[in-house]
């Protein structure tokens, strides 16, 4: 049984890459959202129950044979309609507009940061613009409307969009040709929180200490008296699951952590500390790092590596269950982005940058079920669910760890002895990053071992050792990021102490390279 909170915001995702900034801005406002792919709508208006809908961008153009389509039902439902960008277009399209493509005549689209001129009120403007007015917005559209559908008025311009916001106040829909959902439309969240409050008159009540009590109360539903082992990774999010599952059902609930030799320095020394001392909570450590680091050997493709421990972790838990005499659920700390990135939007095939090892399923072997608290949430949204719990600001406060450790930040083939070098390299760079009081700043920082060696020279000695790069970003929720600018003094004392401490790195680099068009990780 899922308890479904009453006020709920449905986001139709057509494609675009900051579908998940809309549901970040609609839980700002403390309303519960969650996005489906166009395709795949039906069941989600049917399970939700939504009290409004919002039809997201799209890299597609409405004009294009093929461009996703909303369901005519949703126009159909009487209820509060927010199209952004392609959203904006696809439902002037749907309800009798007009939408002109990008490479037809003098048009060849807007891009940036523009201004709009307020020219008329409406619901979604109450206290925040007023006529006469211009603000900043961020747009990124090459077709549109020249058409607006019957029932429609113009209620704001710019110079590229003569439709930048587009109003049908009687059936309460709205579109904005920008997108008020990124950072660069200052007044943008506050758009979309007066869509939630205003437009749809949800009161915004969703708060972590509900979600609490919801998730206790599911997962008490869930699992009965049935047993339940956890995969604890030593992250924030595997965490804050098997706290939370415990204070639903107790010693129903036993911690698994796997050692599998890809940890962060004393990381399994922490674990142990916080759980067992802590919290009291069942827990088996395995030390597993021998068959991992023997499965690995020789294996340099990414996905080879993040399937190989994906699958090897699932054996070890079978191999723990049945010493336990047997459990019936497998707890995982898998987030809402998981979800979203492993489902098509097109509700099909799909291009695949990565896989995850928290989505792909268990083998049917084990009859087990899953148990994924944590799986409607944002990592910001995990961190605040781990305060409510209680957890320390240091532990919940920390670094993303991926589940394949440093596996994946050992391009080519992982050794152990590879990655007692990563260990130590990360560990000083943290050291510093935490010594200029830096570290809440920057979301994710680390360090990479590069399959390169290049010539040094120490004291009187040369030397062929081994290249670091060392990663830092700033984000949200990690769906995009910026690189930390750190100063030159700063990346020059981390390269003097790696250098001087690690021995097998003779060279060390920073990655600039913000997320798109790079990821997060190296692998």
């Amino acid at each position: 049984m899922t308890i479904q909170p009453a006020d709920t915001i449905l986001i139709v995702d057509f494609g675009s890459q900051v579908t998940q900034l809309i549901a970040r801005r609609v839980r700002e406002a403390g309303v519960y959202c969650e996005i489906a792919p166009f395709s795949m709508v039906d069941e989600a208006f049917r399970r939700m129950k939504p009290k409004g809908i919002i039809l997201s961008g799209s890299p597609a153009g409405v004009p294009e044979e093929g461009s996703p389509r909303a369901p005519d039902m949703l126009f159909e439902a009487g209820l509060p309609i927010l199209g952004i960008c392609y959203g904006q277009q696809v439902m002037s399209h749907q309800l009798g507009g007009t939408v002109e493509a990008g490479n037809s005549g003098e048009w060849e689209g807007e891009f940036g940061r523009a201004f709009i001129t307020v020219t008329e009120d409406c619901a979604l403007f109450d206290g925040l613009w007023k006529v006469g007015e211009r603000h900043q917005v961020w747009m990124s559209h090459g077709d549109k409307v020249t058409k607006f559908a019957p029932g429609f008025r113009i209620v704001a311009v710019s110079d590229g969009a003569p439709f930048a916001v587009i109003a049908n106040e009687e059936r309460q829909f709205y579109g904005t040709q920008f997108h008020p959902e990124v950072a660069h439309t200052p007044d943008g969240a506050k758009l979309i929180a007066n869509f939630v409050h205003r437009v749809c008159g949800l009161k915004g009540d969703w708060t972590m200490a509900t979600y609490r009590d919801t998730k206790v109360a599911e997962i008490r539903d869930q699992v009965g008296e049935g047993r339940v082992i956890c995969g604890l990774s030593g992250g924030v999010d595997s965490s804050v699951a098997a706290i939370l599952i415990h204070e639903a059902i107790g010693d129903q609930l036993t911690c698994v952590f796997v050692d599998h030799g890809l940890l962060r320095l004393n990381e399994r020394e922490q674990v142990e500390r916080l759980f067992r001392d802590h919290y009291n909570i069942p827990l088996v450590v395995v030390d597993a790092e021998e068959r991992f680091m023997a499965g690995l050997a020789g294996v340099t493709d990414p996905e080879a590596k993040r399937k190989f421990i994906g699958a090897e972790f699932i054996a070890v838990f079978e191999e723990e269950s049945k010493k336990l005499g047997g459990a019936d659920f497998l707890a995982q700390g898998t987030l809402y982005p998981d979800v979203i990135e492993s489902v098509s939007f097109t509700g099909g095939p799909s291009v695949t940058i990565k896989s995850h090892h928290n989505v792909g399923g268990l083998p049917e072997r084990m009859n087990m079920k899953l148990v994924e608290p944590l799986r409607e949430l944002f990592k910001d949204e995990v961190r605040e669910l781990g305060r409510e719990l209680g957890l320390n600001d240091q532990f919940v406060g920390r670094h993303p760890f991926p589940g394949p450790g440093l596996a994946i930040r050992i391009p080519g083939e992982v050794t152990k002895e590879r990655c007692d070098v990563l260990r130590k390299a990360d560990a000083v760079y943290l050291e510093e990053i935490r010594n200029a009081g830096l570290y809440d700043a920057i979301w994710q920082a680390f360090a990479v071992l590069l399959p390169v060696r290049t010539v040094g020279v120490m004291g009187d000695y040369r030397t062929y050792d081994s290249v670091c790069a060392l990663r830092a970003v700033t984000s949200v929720d990690g769906m995009t990021a910026d690189i930390y600018p750190f100063d030159a003094a700063f990346l020059s004392r981390c390269a003097t102490r790696i250098i001087n401490e690690v021995k097998g790195i003779n060279r060390v680099v920073y990655d600039y390279t913000s997320k798109p068009p790079g990821t997060i990780e190296w692998e």
